[in-house]
């Protein structure tokens, strides 16, 4: 698997001088200054789960009736390709089965190709948040068991504030690899507790709510994605405490800020709380859940025949992602160092597992609705010169193509007019093997078009997922963070 190659090669030995200096006792983060990398103050890292090109430019012809209509997508971003596929297809019961990699000529000459060797979500979302591959259902451990420095624990030994926010429940695989270590992302309950109590996020806003079901309707749900119903009741009193009780044993909260004192968590829920937190003076550290339980709109009940987006009343009782993407930047960017943040629109995965276009670009139109709330955030409240902002897909969901495809291997979907379904054809349930669109605007963005140094005939340049938080903690620095694996 060729991870550094042709103008990466630069980059690389670059960050082996980081490394090295680090290890002669100077920290990375100066090392990385003498070295002469941009260092962003604030990161924000979106993640498309399953977003594919063929996703954006769907939601692009619905909503706009043409290509190219997202501000990311214009001139001034940096735009490459990802391959996502992960060192370990699978590993259970002794059995190791390695991936293969990312062929350009087969993804565009065998229609089957792009079926086989697709990561996860786990792997996908700890290549991104770790630089480094690793096997199915891992959330940011290694092939051979060793825990990884996460970017955000980066963020976090340079006194900047990090945090959360998806789509989709809290302690599911994406959001759960940038916070937390668990062998299996299966471990619901035992990461939520994680994310909680082992961390020093702080932020989180994410779905999971076990007193609502997916219409946002008051009902007795799994508690397992808040970390059980004990310490779900005991945080939901919002009485400032650092100290709990569950499963007859103690769970403490970390020091968030390096004050040295345990820093409670406040829990909002309803979307007047999200709104409100756009705005004016926040808490110090806060739990976003909104009333709702697998996602915020994907999993409401359908209509009958429902086939164009928004024909179906979306839920009203839950903030948009957009509007919790304002609420978390009003948080974190209080903090005069910094932040950094990973923001995930998660169900655009789960739409495209269900081959369900109208569900999948409402999505994908939440998710490109986010990011302008960031673009607005940095032109009103930061500026380019200090907050980078990286978009991408830990995979593509669904083998997503136009209507000619296996006849035309790949074929793009098809225009039929603003308001209207493109021309389009789901050919797997599954995730694919297929790269995955990259953006990026702000310090550093140069970078990555240089780690680019593979070629895809179609797509063009295109970097390995786990060069995007190599190059980050090239800016940064790699800290020695002493993490631990939370014993099962």
């Amino acid at each position: 698997m060729h991870f550094f190659r042709k103008n990466f090669l630069v980059i690389a030995s670059l960050a082996l001088m980081v490394v090295g200096l680090s290890s002669c006792g100077q920290t990375a983060a100066s090392s990385s200054e003498e070295a002469g990398f941009p260092k962003p103050k604030n990161i924000i890292f979106f993640i498309g789960d399953g977003m594919g090109y063929n996703h954006v430019l769907a939601a692009n012809y619905f909503e706009f009736g043409h290509e190219l209509a997202q501000p990311f997508e214009q001139a001034d971003w940096t735009q490459v390709g990802l391959a996502t596929y992960p060192a370990v297809t699978r590993k259970r019961d002794g059995e190791v089965v390695f991936g293969t990699g990312y062929s350009p000529r087969q993804s565009w000459s065998d229609a089957s190709y792009n079926n086989r060797d697709y990561t996860d979500s786990g792997a996908g979302g700890t290549a991104l948040s770790t630089g480094r591959k690793t096997y199915n259902s891992s959330i940011a451990i290694g092939v051979d068991g060793d825990t990884l420095t996460l970017v955000s624990q980066a963020a976090k030994a340079l006194g900047k504030s990090i945090g959360v926010v998806s789509s989709v429940q809290l302690s599911h695989a994406t959001p759960a690899s940038f916070a937390a270590h668990n062998s299996d992302r299966r471990n619901y309950e035992e990461i939520a507790r994680y994310m909680f109590f082992n961390t020093q996020l702080d932020l989180i806003m994410a779905i999971g709510h076990p007193n609502y079901d997916d219409d946002g309707r008051p009902s007795e749900n799994n508690d397992r994605y808040v970390g059980g119903r004990e310490i779900w009741n005991q945080l939901i009193v919002n009485d400032g405490r650092t100290e709990f009780e569950a499963f007859g044993q103690p769970f403490k909260v970390q020091d968030a800020n390096g004050d040295g004192n345990p820093d409670p968590w406040t829990v909002i829920q309803s979307r007047e709380e999200f709104l409100n937190l756009a705005s004016g003076d926040t808490p110090s550290r806060v739990l976003g859940v909104p009333k709702v339980h697998a996602t915020l709109q994907q999993g409401r009940s359908a209509g009958e025949n429902e086939v164009v987006p928004f024909s179906q009343t979306l839920n009203a009782n839950v903030p948009t992602l957009a509007e919790m993407t304002r609420a978390a930047l009003n948080v974190l960017g209080k903090n005069p160092k910094g932040f950094f943040v990973m923001i995930e629109g998660g169900a655009i995965d789960w739409a495209s597992h269900d081959n369900h276009l109208a569900r999948t670009i409402e999505e994908q139109i939440d998710f490109n609705n986010s990011v302008k709330a960031a673009i607005e955030w940095v032109e009103k409240y930061s500026s380019w010169e200090e907050t980078l902002i990286i978009i991408t897909a830990d995979h593509e969901t669904g083998y997503l193509t136009g209507p000619d495809h296996p006849e035309k291997v790949n074929a793009p979907v098809v225009n039929m007019g603003k308001g209207n379904l493109p021309g389009h054809k789901f050919n797997w349930d599954n995730h694919t093997n297929t790269l995955v669109p990259f953006y990026a605007k702000g310090p550093g963005q140069e970078l990555f078009r240089l780690a680019a140094g593979e070629k895809d005939p179609v797509r063009g340049p295109f970097l390995q997922n786990v060069q995007v938080p190599q190059t980050i903690f090239m800016m940064w620095g790699m800290p020695d963070t002493g993490t631990h694996r939370l014993s099962r």
